[in-house]
């Protein structure tokens, strides 16, 4: 190639490189992606009424042992194991017939102690007669004013005798001493009973209504007794340590270990009388009416309670999927005006239905994301779309 060729060959080459270099530039622009999809809400505006929440037992409002009192081979029994008996069902009968003869020993006595008392009543009758006369003497008068005495008084006795032994009569029928589910009988039938002990035969327990018992710590406890006094000033002027808890209507919600939420509601009507200081609680009770039936609340159960603290006040909810926490505490990702994410430390209050109070942090208006909290970071930029509901 000669040096003419060379001069026209160079300027092709360099202008083909340039060409090159320029389209290369152009291919390896860094082009932004798309700011990433997020669903925000607002804090949605309703009234609530504050709770405090607890674990506790239920317990039966009564229970009682079913002992003979009496002693006698045990005849029969009139029960199945495991129902409901009422007050006063008959559930045993011991041999009765001792008892009977004993009854009629008595009444036997009482109708010879009322001959006397007649006898006696005659006597001093026809004496008083007399003693005016100058027939009998004074002494006479004063013996048979006596005997007439001992009479009434054998007969007073001699009641009380048949009395008792009436008593002891109706023990042989051993009847429900409350409403309630029976237990297993302890005593077979056939076998003595009641000597020298009051034998154990079965026990009742009643649990409708049902009580459960929870524990509240000192800090609470001022919050509850303010709200007791409001609530009592409200109604009345009377004193309110004079006043049962029960009279307050404060509600308190139970959940079993299988249920979702607190679908049982009672009443609060009872409050220990000082603090414990080995733990720093109070024991408090609540009472359910239990009148499912089937029976759903059973003495013994661990519950979860939860306690109205204050009257009904608005408040902002959001979904509990928009809340995260970390070292700071609990916090809400928003959208401001300029769509970029931003982080706001919150106090939240209690939970509803999947949503959570927000006590501080928010407004009505802020913009909090509630689905794709994954794909925002303090400070990018999103693309927010309104949630249509609250799913």
């Amino acid at each position: 190639m000669n040096l003419l060729q060379r001069s026209c060959y160079l300027p092709c080459v360099i202008g083909f490189l340039v060409l090159l270099l320029t389209a290369c530039e152009k291919k390896n622009e860094y082009v932004a992606p798309p700011a990433p999809d997020v669903t925000v809400s607002l804090p949605v505006k309703q009234t609530i009424t504050e709770y405090l929440e607890f674990t506790g037992t239920t317990k039966a409002v009564n229970f009682v042992e079913v002992r003979a009192k009496v002693s006698g081979d045990l005849k029969s029994m009139h029960f199945k194991p495991g129902l409901i008996v009422n007050q006063g069902d008959l559930l045993f009968t011991i041999d009765p017939e001792p008892f009977k003869a004993e009854l009629a020993a008595a009444q036997a006595q009482l109708t010879s102690a009322i001959a006397e008392l007649a006898h006696a009543q005659a006597e001093l009758k026809r004496s008083s007669e007399l003693v005016t006369k100058g027939f009998v003497s004074q002494s006479e008068h004063l013996r048979r004013e006596t005997k007439r005495d001992v009479a009434q008084a054998a007969i007073a006795l001699k009641t009380a005798q048949v009395n008792s032994a009436e008593i002891q009569l109706s023990y042989t029928q051993v009847k429900a001493p409350i409403s309630g589910r029976i237990s297993k009988n302890y005593v077979d039938v056939g076998n003595l009973v009641g000597e020298g002990e009051a034998t154990l035969l079965t026990t009742v327990t009643q649990y409708r209504p049902i009580y459960a018992y929870f524990h509240l710590n000192e800090h609470d406890l001022l919050r509850v007794m303010q709200l007791n006094r409001e609530t009592i000033q409200q109604k009345t002027d009377h004193d309110p340590d004079r006043r049962p808890a029960s009279d307050l209507g404060i509600q308190v919600y139970l959940g079993l270990a299988d249920e979702e939420g607190f679908p049982h509601e009672g009443v609060y009507d009872f409050a220990e009388s000082g603090i414990d200081t080995s733990t720093g609680t109070v024991e408090l009770r609540a009472v359910f009416s239990n009148d499912e039936k089937p029976v759903r609340l059973y003495p013994g159960l661990f519950a979860r309670l939860r306690l109205s603290i204050g009257h009904p006040k608005p408040a902002l909810l959001i979904n509990e999927r928009a809340l995260a926490s970390d070292q700071s505490g609990h916090y809400l990702l928003l959208v401001n005006k300029e769509n970029k994410v931003e982080k706001r430390l919150v106090t939240v209050g209690q939970h509803i239905s999947g949503m959570v109070v927000i006590k501080q942090g928010v407004n009505a208006e802020d913009k909090v994301i509630i689905n794709g909290l994954q794909k925002a970071r303090p400070g990018s930029v999103v693309n927010p779309k309104t949630a249509t509901t609250e799913g």
